[in-house]
Order: structure tokens, then sequence, then C-alpha cells
């Protein structure tokens, strides 16, 4: 077997590989931020608002993120539908993990005043911008390197994965971070899983370097390089404005298929952090404990739920997942409120179950949705957008109902089955049209 032929044979487990630690150090940044949001950043870089509006002025910052990633999308959706897959998500590495470390050398509020919050909405907006292009990068370079159509949702689910790897990561780094005095953590502890990212951008670069680009995309670009050939040929319209005229139905669906796996995430990993420290008034370390735990299921979920859903169809798969997910928030907050390491931690767990499962089929349900020449483009607005609207303001929403209802959690409850409930029907029309174009393929070819 020639070498070129064995590279070729081995692309589809480097470019798996290459999607996790890829989006596993992407999620990694994006989640310390998250934690920082929650535990010190009020206190940092917004101390003249204290309590309920300096956690709203820190989320808001959080929100930011979220805010930039459908531009981040754009951006390097057109980079990765027209000029590569591999291009786009080099740069895209590269400018999370600086911002990262910028964040972590950053001066607090008491040493440059209000620069620093402005400092900090301004580096938090081009990491959004970086995630933005990130994630439909990873999904599309797994995906598309397998050999076998039947796997590509599975191949997808690595580029899920590095979630929950990127989650735990961040949670022990906080954790160990946490045990420090809480003025030495206030005062440079926190830097430190900021800065590790740098060590985490050099593994990330060379690995993600080691990897040929999507056959799909060099059979996209072969055709448009055809038809260029051709002097009658029409110009190609720009992949975002093709998305916005001839799929602006698929796209809608696709963004609220994708609510689910983002917002009841943020929902239960950052949001809960700030209802159970702040408002059940338990210990930052036991609640940090809980987190790492689910984590490390959410790990484990992720292959399990890829494999199950190829055996039963992923359509069929995702709306039952969404179904028990709605009724999911009810338990959480039931054993939440106990309090203790075990009840918190099944209570979180029920909700991960269903999240995860959902989070690890939908990607690579989605992107077959979209066809090559604007794939990168598509399934990226849908999920950044979905992140903009239901993500980053997830845990404004949470933050607001908590202070308002204080003592009751039904509204919090209803908030996360309206989540739920929204992925469900999304995905129920999503695979109803595909049925359909199936159906209707299949008659064309009898005819």
């Amino acid at each position: 077997m020639s070498s070129t032929t064995a590279t070729r044979r081995h692309q589809p487990v480097r470019a798996s590989l290459a999607a996790f630690v890829g989006t596993m150090i992407e999620w990694y940044d994006f989640y310390i931020y998250a934690t920082a949001a929650a535990l010190v950043f009020g206190k940092l870089f917004f101390p003249t608002t204290t309590g309920f509006y300096g956690t709203l002025a820190s989320f808001g910052t959080f929100a930011v993120g979220f805010f930039a990633r459908p531009l981040g999308g754009a951006v390097f959706g057109y980079i990765g539908d027209r000029i590569g897959r591999k291009k786009s998500l080099v740069v895209t590495l590269l400018m999370m993990g600086t911002v990262t470390v910028l964040i972590g050398l950053l001066p607090t509020y008491a040493s440059i005043g209000v620069w620093a919050p402005v400092a900090l909405v301004a580096l938090r907006f081009i990491q959004g911008i970086a995630v933005g292009g990130e994630w439909g990068g990873a999904v599309l370079m797994a995906s598309e390197h397998s050999p076998d159509q039947s796997r590509r949702t599975f191949l997808a689910s690595f580029a899920q994965l590095g979630s929950p790897a990127g989650l735990i990561l961040a949670t022990l780094m906080f954790k160990l971070v946490s045990s420090l005095d809480n003025e030495v953590f206030l005062d440079w502890g926190w830097r430190v899983p900021f800065l590790l990212s740098a060590v985490l951008l050099a593994v990330g670069f060379a690995i993600r370097l080691s990897v040929n680009e999507s056959p799909d995309f060099l059979d996209e670009q072969a055709r448009r390089e055809q038809a260029a050939r051709n002097t009658q040929a029409k110009r190609e319209s720009a992949p975002l404005a093709e998305v916005f005229k001839s799929a602006p139905g698929l796209l809608a669906l696709a963004i609220g298929a994708n609510v689910l796996g983002i917002a009841g995430f943020y929902f239960t990993n950052t949001f809960m952090l700030v209802y159970t420290t702040q408002y059940l008034h338990l210990q930052r370390g036991l609640v940090l404990n809980c987190l790492l735990v689910v984590s490390v299921m959410q790990f484990f979920i992720t292959p399990l739920s890829a494999h199950i859903a190829r055996k039963v169809g992923n359509h069929r798969f995702l709306v039952l997942v969404s179904a028990l997910s709605i009724l999911s928030p009810y338990i959480m907050f039931s054993l939440v409120d106990i309090g203790s390491l075990t009840a918190v931690t099944l209570g979180v767990g029920v909700a991960i179950l269903f999240i995860g499962a959902y989070y690890a089929v939908i990607a690579g349900f989605v992107s077959e949705a979209f066809p090559t020449r604007i794939r990168y483009t598509g399934i990226s607005m849908a999920y950044q957008v979905s992140g903009a609207i239901f993500g980053g303001l997830t845990p404004l929403l949470g933050t607001v109902l908590a202070e308002k209802f204080q003592g009751h959690w039904w509204p919090l409850a209803l908030l996360f089955s309206a989540i739920s409930l929204l992925s469900m029907l999304c995905v129920s029309r999503l695979g109803a049209q595909r049925q359909a174009r199936a159906a209707a393929f299949k008659l064309q070819q009898e005819a």
C-alpha cells in the first residue's frame, strides 16, 4: 500500500481527532469565560454594580460573544465554502486562543477603571467571532471525510464531543484555582485557566495542520472551476446571500432545531451555577464538583447517543430525547433544591442526559439538510444565530426570573420546557421535509 493511500485511509480518523481536539480547545476557552462571568467578572470588572445587577452586567459581556457569533458564521462560512474548510478552521483556532490569553492578562477595573470592562467586551466580541466560524467547520471536516454516508452523523459527533471535554477541562481548572484563598483567587487565581490556553493552542494548531482538506469541498471546488470555464456560466452568489435567498425556511428550522443543544447547556452549566450559589446559597466548590461529574457523563453520552441514533434513525432519536427533555427540568429543580452534592448532581444529570444525547446527533442531522456549496455557511448561521438569540440570553432571562420569583422554581422549569419544545417541533418539521424530498426523488427515479 502506498503512503498516499495509507494517508487517505487514515484521514477520517485524523479529521475526527482534529475536530475533537480543536472544538475541545475552543469550548474550553468559551466555558472558562462563562464560569468566570458567573464567579468573578462582576466583582472585578463591574464593582460599582453589586449583587443582582453585577451578575447581569457580567452575563451581559457573556451575551456579547453570542451576538458576535453570527458575524463569525458569515465571515468564516464564506471562507469555508469558497476558499477552504481547513484554512477557516486554522484561523478561528488562532483567534480564539490569542484572545483567551489576552483576557487572562487584562487589567481589572481597580487598575484602569472603565477601560477594563470596555476591553473585556471587545475581546469577548472577537472571541465570539472565532467561535462563530469554528463549530460548522469542525463538524464538516469530520463528517465530510467519511467514506460512508451512513457514518457521517457519527463522525460529526466527535466535534460535539469537544464540548463536554472542554467543559471538563474548564471545570477542573476552576476547581483547582477556586480552592485558593478567596483573595488570591480574585487577585490572580482566576487568570490561570485563561493563560493555560496558550499551551492548548500550540497542540491544537499542530493537529489541525495535519488534516487534509475536506473531500466534499475539493469536489465542489472542481465543479466550480469546471463551470467557470463555461463562458455562459452565471456568477455565483455569496454563500450567505444564497442561504437567505434559496433556503430561508430551512435556515429558520435549523436555528430552532439547535436551540436545545445550545440554550439547554447554558441553562444547566452557566445559569445553574448562579442559581445554586446566589439563590440557594450552596458552596461554589460543591456546584463545580457537580458540573464536573455531569460533564464526564456527557462525554460518554455523546458517542453512545450517536451510535444509537445511527441504529434507530437520527430523526426519531432527536424527537424522542427532546420530548423527554421537556419533562426533565421538574425533576432537576426538585432534586437541586435538596442541596446535597448527590441530589444536585442527579438533578442536573437528568437534564444533561437528554441535552447531551440531543447535542450529539443534531450537528450531523442539520448539516445533511444543506447542499455542499452552502453547507458551511448554512449550518454555521443556524447554530450561531440560535446561540445569539437563545444561548446568550438564557442565563440573563434565567437570572431575571430567579430574582423576580425568588423561592419558586417553576418559572425556570417552564423556560427550560419551552426551549425543549421549540427544538422538538423544528426537528419534526425538518424530518418531514427530508422524507418528502426522498419520496419525490424516488418517484422521479421510478419515472
